[in-house]
């Protein structure tokens, strides 16, 4: 059956971190994806907070920017967890946003080789292999201390859009992590190019909103879908019917605020999932038929708290 799952507002008060996620846990969700974004929180200290807080909610980083890390330090991180918290932690590795990478100067120069060499050689690392490579990644003989290594190997994901980065991940991983908006279509098509067996697993990334009518839905998802003209997003529209018109709109649109405006309801309810209850439920159930293994709702709104208290109507 599908994991529900909730992601960490990043820019939630630290005091309220904790108590968020034993809300959720609370609740009855089985999963909590933390987001680490440049100038926000860091990934690694903030599942180690809600790990240690809560008792059985499996936690997720979504996702950690490989380029920005050693390979090493971060096994060495992501073991801890493993060790202290088992089966309860999952680690998405990504490229990262090209602009962020620039602004630290850690952009590769061959984005998709340093990923997939970055993953080996993780994995191998927390499989208490020695690892010795001088490719895109550098490592020297080197591994993980017996005393260090985790008796569960943690899931890896990885957190990408483009098809070969895609194909990668269905070789490497085990499971892909698909940011918002991630419609069925959308699904449908990225799971072809991940080209993996039936274990792999689809975790899928949501603005959510539930309200007493589709039309209130829709008001509240519509400020948080501004980005989704950029042509980062361009992958998760180019699926739906509509993508030549959305891109029309978000190019006679002067600003991202005006973009989300315009957007017709006809197009946030594919973009978001946004409605009365009985709506988001059938959009989740034709996102399970899609392949979606975890369910990630992104609450919006001013009170995130009674935002993921409306979604828990929504767990079978």
């Amino acid at each position: 059956m599908m994991a529900h799952g909730i992601l960490l507002p990043r820019d939630i008060p630290a005091s309220e971190v904790v108590h968020f996620a034993r809300h959720v846990e609370d609740l009855g969700f089985q999963e909590l994806w933390v987001v680490e974004d440049r100038g926000f929180r860091g990934g690694v200290a903030q599942a180690a907070a809600v790990l240690a807080s809560t008792t059985s909610l499996r936690v997720g980083i979504g996702i950690l920017p490989a380029a920005v890390r050693n390979v090493v330090f971060a096994a060495m991180e992501v073991a801890t967890l493993a060790q202290l918290f088992p089966r309860r932690i999952d680690v998405g590795l990504g490229h990262g946003m090209p602009a962020w990478l620039d602004s630290v100067g850690a952009r590769p120069s061959r984005p998709l080789s340093f990923l997939e060499e970055y993953v080996q050689a993780m994995t191998a690392l927390l499989r208490g292999e020695r690892v010795a490579a001088d490719g895109r990644i550098d490592v020297r003989d080197v591994a993980l201390e017996p005393s260090a290594l985790p008796d569960v190997v943690p899931d890896i994901f990885l957190g990408v859009r483009g098809p070969k980065s895609l194909a990668v991940s269905g070789r490497l991983a085990a499971g892909t992590v698909l940011a918002e908006p991630s419609s069925p279509e959308y699904v449908r098509v990225a799971r072809a190019q991940i080209d993996a067996s039936s274990r792999h697993r689809i975790v899928a990334y949501n603005v959510a909103v539930v309200a007493d009518t589709n039309a209130d839905a829709f008001a509240t998802a519509r400020p948080a879908l501004q980005y989704v003209g950029d042509d980062d997003w361009g992958p998760h529209i180019a699926p739906l019917p509509f993508a030549s018109e959305l891109a029309d709109l978000r190019t006679t649109s002067r600003t991202r605020t005006q973009f989300a405006e315009r957007l017709p309801d006809e197009w946030v309810a594919q973009l978001a999932l946004a409605g009365t209850p009985s709506t988001v439920r059938r959009r989740l159930r034709q996102l399970g038929e899609a392949g979606v293994t975890s369910s990630v709702m992104i609450p919006v709104g001013p009170d995130p708290f009674s935002a993921v208290t409306s979604f828990a109507q929504l767990i079978d």
